[in-house]
């Protein structure tokens, strides 16, 4: 019987082919998009994809208000508005993604948890049909809808702050509907927890500074004079 060698360079490299796939399925489910997989990877303002980071804004330097229009599954139109006024926590997944059957339980959780304060949630399914994602939702118990994007159009309009290659990640808007905060891979529900009520507590650190400053302007304002003919109380 004749033994066929495997060279020393095609080991290493079949080696590395397999480390390469095991890093991928444990941080995240690689895009077939090649338009916007080409555009993460010739952007240079573009983030590593699905390594698992998570990433916090301060209010001074989040960007614009996030500004895409796209479809429920149900039919519905989903628009800029519907962030105004709410922190939104918004999910890129599809249903064949391993990471994104590990975090769906704890997502669903979380959406109950916060429903109460006003916290809404969004997926954005990047890959299946309606019947697909819906079976998924119903197996995970997941409640909140999902926008489909198989064009990739919702993708495209947020690619500075989702690799095409980073799915599952999740995104927290702030009542203003600017990104706060992001997690590339599977979002921790601590970690996800946490990032969310930092979002809902700005809102009443800035009343809590617009009462100090009101406060500040009554006490600075000087005292009424009294009506001519009249005097001052207890003289």
């Amino acid at each position: 019987m004749t033994l066929k060698r495997t060279s020393l360079s095609a080991r290493l490299r079949m080696t590395s082919a397999v480390a390469l796939a095991a890093a991928l399925a444990l941080t995240g489910c690689s895009s077939e998009n090649d338009e916007l997989t080409q555009r993460a990877q010739n952007d240079g303002t573009n983030y590593i994809a699905g390594d698992g980071s998570v990433q916090e804004l301060a209010a001074e330097d989040r960007g614009e208000p996030v500004a895409f229009e796209s479809t429920l599954f149900d039919g519905s139109t989903v628009n800029p508005e519907r962030w105004e006024g709410e922190v939104t926590v918004i999910n890129f997944w599809y249903a064949a993604c391993a990471p994104c059957r590990v975090e769906a339980p704890d997502l669903a959780d979380l959406h109950e948890e916060f429903s109460e304060e006003g916290v809404q949630f969004y997926g954005v399914n990047t890959r299946d049909t309606q019947p697909t994602a819906e079976a998924f939702e119903r197996n995970f118990g997941i409640e909140y809808p999902s926008m489909e994007d198989r064009s990739g159009e919702v993708m495209l309009a947020m690619t500075d702050y989702v690799p095409p290659s980073a799915v599952p990640t999740t995104l927290v808007l702030d009542k203003e509907g600017r990104v706060s905060a992001r997690i590339l891979g599977i979002a921790e529900p601590g970690t996800l927890r946490a990032l969310i009520n930092t979002a809902l507590e700005e809102d009443l650190d800035a009343a809590a500074d617009g009462d100090t400053a009101a406060d500040d302007d009554a006490a600075a304002a000087p005292a009424s004079q009294p009506a001519a003919g009249l005097e001052p109380a207890g003289s």
